[in-house]
C-alpha cells in the first residue's frame, strides 16, 4: 500500500527543481547514480509550468492497430476506481507499446480534463499527445515522447502493472518528481528528507558561486573551498 507525504513535505518537494531533487538522493547512495530517471528521449512539452510531484498510476496502451474488442479508450473506466486509491496528487504514466511508437496518442484535450478531475497534475508516456492547446489550457503537465496528429487505433491493453517508460521502471504508487528537466523516482524511505539535504546541497553550491563571482577570487581559495576548507 502506498502511504502519502505529509502536505507539508510535498509541498517542500514541489519547491526544488528536479536536477536538486536527483543531487539530493545521491547523498543518501540508496541506488546508482545512473539509475531512477527518464532519459533524453522523454520531453517536457509545457516547461513554462512548476514541478510536480505525484503518485504514480501505470496503462499500457497500443495505437498502430484496432483493438480486438473494438472498443475506444474513451469506453474503457474500468481503471478509474483504482487509480482513485492511490493517494492524491497522482501522475499516469502510459507506455505505448506500440510497434509504431507514438504513431496515435492516447492523451488529448478529452483525457486532460478527465485526468485533471481525478486528481491527476501530470502524465509521463514514451508515446505521444496531442490537441497540446487543449491539453496546456487545463494546467496538466505532460512528458511525452512525442507529439502526433491523431489517435489513430489508440486503445487500452492494461493498467496497475509495472510499466518502462524512458528507461525508467515505474510501478504503480511509486512517487515521482519532474520539471522541464524530465522525471525522477523518489525512494519512499527518503522523501521526506530529501528538502533537507537539499537545502544544504543549494547552500554548499551558493558559496562557490559567490566564491567565483568574488573579487577576491583565486584558485586556491576554490581548491580550499572544493575541499570543505576554510578559505586561505
Amino acid at each position: 500500500m502506498t502511504t502519502p507525504l505529509t502536505p507539508e513535505s510535498l509541498t517542500a518537494l514541489r519547491r526544488l527543481d528536479t536536477c536538486t531533487v536527483a543531487n539530493a538522493i545521491e547523498t543518501f547512495g540508496v541506488r546508482l547514480r545512473n539509475e531512477g530517471f527518464t532519459d533524453p528521449s522523454i520531453h517536457c512539452l509545457f516547461p513554462q509550468l512548476p514541478p510536480l510531484v505525484g503518485h504514480a498510476f501505470t496503462l499500457r496502451i497500443r495505437a498502430s492497430g484496432p483493438p480486438i474488442d473494438g472498443r475506444p479508450p474513451i469506453e474503457r473506466n474500468d481503471w478509474w476506481d483504482q487509480l482513485l486509491a492511490l493517494p492524491a496528487p497522482r501522475i499516469v504514466v502510459i507506455q505505448d507499446a506500440s510497434e509504431r511508437l507514438g504513431l496515435g496518442s492516447f492523451l488529448g484535450e478529452v483525457h486532460a480534463h478527465i485526468f485533471k478531475a481525478l486528481g491527476c497534475v501530470g502524465v509521463l508516456t514514451n508515446g505521444s499527445a496531442h490537441d497540446l492547446p487543449g491539453i496546456e489550457s487545463t494546467g496538466l503537465q505532460v512528458f511525452a515522447g512525442s507529439v502526433a496528429v491523431s489517435h489513430a487505433y489508440v486503445h487500452l491493453v492494461d493498467f496497475g502493472q509495472p510499466v518502462v517508460v524512458g528507461g525508467l521502471t515505474i510501478r504503480p504508487g511509486d512517487l515521482l518528481h519532474g520539471d522541464r528537466h524530465g522525471v525522477l523516482g523518489v525512494p519512499p524511505a527518503i522523501a521526506a528528507q530529501i528538502p533537507a539535504a537539499a537545502a544544504r546541497l543549494i547552500a554548499s553550491d551558493r558559496r562557490l558561486i559567490e566564491l567565483c563571482q568574488s573579487p577576491d577570487f583565486t584558485v586556491a581559495r576554490l581548491r580550499a573551498a572544493l575541499k570543505g576548507a576554510p578559505p586561505a
